[in-house]
């Protein structure tokens, strides 16, 4: 095993996480964008509706904009920037954060454009993986999807109100308009949300191939729990107090299922003594707390790990799961430290710094310190996967559809475009695979790098 990561390069790691998301940018590129192989692309996303959809972020290394990840990312990168905003802020990050916030909010406004009508994907995914090419030359139909009163999807809905509550929390102290009229689409979001029930997938069916939903009373109430944050009105805590569903322990913390999310946002409320400390209240606290016992090897049913020590949840991107663990575990280490509290497990008390270096394993493993010695993040250090899954990274010049597979794809070389920041997975034996076709672990998505802006912060 190499040694322990040094602080210096958590920082230089922060840097690049946010770098990642200047890569996954769709629609006309800003002035001061800093990944200079991306140029203007899906420029004419939302004329099939008669709507400028343009913006926003592809979500992995396909040319697909969805609004479901994306959403969830822009909460990430939100809660990122609230919980550790003077970390940022002394690393000189915050402004990236907060642009690489308003990328993604700039895109779900215009996605929003009445108060039951909210657009959640741009593209075809059977077509678009038919193709190998640049987001900058694709030629593949990009069909406009909503939902609204008829066709609902609450999962949606919720989780893009819960994207714009949070990001108006970070955005409050620098654009108080701006952070009013992310508050504004919010509250309409979850009224809509929850006057209209359904799974959002049945209404948008592509989604269904790629991101589908295992339901929406997860997103209804995280979407609470950040509105209120947000606006402190206590109609918001009315709603979690009466909800009826707490989710239990959960196994993990995704984009497809946020109550650990809701349930450490409560318990945080609980820490203040701003709710009681007793009833539905103590039992999201529990739950949330369950899950850091269960991460920290201190429960009745522990998360395994691999043989290296990474935190194995499921086989596909697993690294998306270990980045959202690890920012809930340092948000709940920051709550702790600051209510002067601690946490008792079934297995032992766990301290704030215990939590701390629990995050730190995990951090070290994801920049190097594993059986690979490999960095599993690209552009970081000198040994990381050169040939990940990922359109724009791996090709060097304006090709067709099915050119790229030929002339790229299958080219047993580096990526000519180095995607700085973006993340990958080793295997459950702590294996890698550095081959383009290894979509299951070398695709990197911005749900995974998302919370780990947030992690890295706390560290460096």
């Amino acid at each position: 095993m190499i040694e322990n990561v040094a602080s210096s390069d958590y920082e230089t790691a922060l840097t690049k996480s946010l770098l990642f998301f200047e890569g996954q940018r769709s629609g006309v590129l800003p002035k001061n964008q800093r990944v200079n192989w991306r140029g203007d692309s899906a420029l004419k996303d939302g004329q099939d509706v008669g709507m400028d959809l343009t913006g926003g972020y592809y979500d992995a290394g396909d040319n697909l904009k969805l609004g479901f990840p994306m959403a969830y990312t822009i909460t990430m990168l939100s809660w990122s920037a609230i919980e550790f905003k003077d970390q940022l802020a002394s690393k000189n990050e915050l402004d990236n954060a907060l642009y690489a916030i308003k990328w993604g909010t700039d895109y779900l406004i215009k996605a929003h454009p009445q108060p039951n009508v909210l657009y959640g994907e741009n593209g075809d995914p059977d077509s678009d993986h038919q193709c190998w090419e640049r987001p900058e030359d694709m030629e593949t139909p990009r069909t406009s999807y909503k939902i609204d009163e008829q066709n609902p999807g609450s999962d949606l809905a919720a989780e893009t109100a819960a994207a714009l509550a949070s990001a108006s929390i970070a955005f409050q102290s620098v654009d108080s308009e701006y952070a009013s009229t992310l508050v504004t689409h919010a509250q309409q979001l979850f009224d809509f949300a929850n006057n209209h029930q359904g799974i959002y997938h049945n209404s948008i069916p592509p989604a269904a191939k790629i991101y589908s939903s295992s339901g929406f009373k997860d997103e209804l109430l995280w979407a609470a729990a950040w509105l209120h944050r947000a606006t402190n009105m206590k109609k918001y805590l009315d709603y979690i107090e009466n909800s009826g569903d707490n989710g239990g322990v959960r196994s993990m913390f995704s984009w497809d299922d946020k109550y650990v999310g809701a349930q450490f946002l409560i318990a945080k409320l609980v820490l203040e003594g701003k709710v009681e400390s007793s009833g539905i209240w103590a039992q999201y606290k529990a739950n949330a707390e369950q899950f850091i016992c269960s991460c920290a090897q201190k429960s009745d049913q522990n998360i395994q790990k691999t043989p290296g020590g990474l935190l194995w949840f499921l086989p596909w991107a697993n690294i998306q799961y270990v980045t959202s663990a690890t920012f809930a575990i340092s948000t709940y280490s920051q709550y702790l430290s600051s209510n002067k509290a601690s946490l008792q497990c079934s297995g032992g008390a766990v301290s704030p710094s215990d939590l701390a270096s629990l995050v730190k394993s995990q951090v070290d493993y994801i920049l190097g310190s594993n059986p690979q010695k490999m960095s599993y993040m690209v552009g970081y250090g000198s040994n990381y996967p050169k040939q990940i899954h990922h359109r724009g990274a791996s090709i060097g010049s304006s090709v067709g559809c099915k050119d790229g597979f030929d002339k790229w794809f299958n080219k047993n070389a580096p990526n000519p475009n180095v995607l700085v920041g973006a993340v990958v997975s080793p295997d459950q034996n702590d294996g890698f695979s550095d081959n383009r076709n290894n979509y299951q672990l070398g695709e990197p998505t911005t749900t995974s790098v998302a919370p780990l802006v947030g992690v890295l912060a706390f560290l460096a």
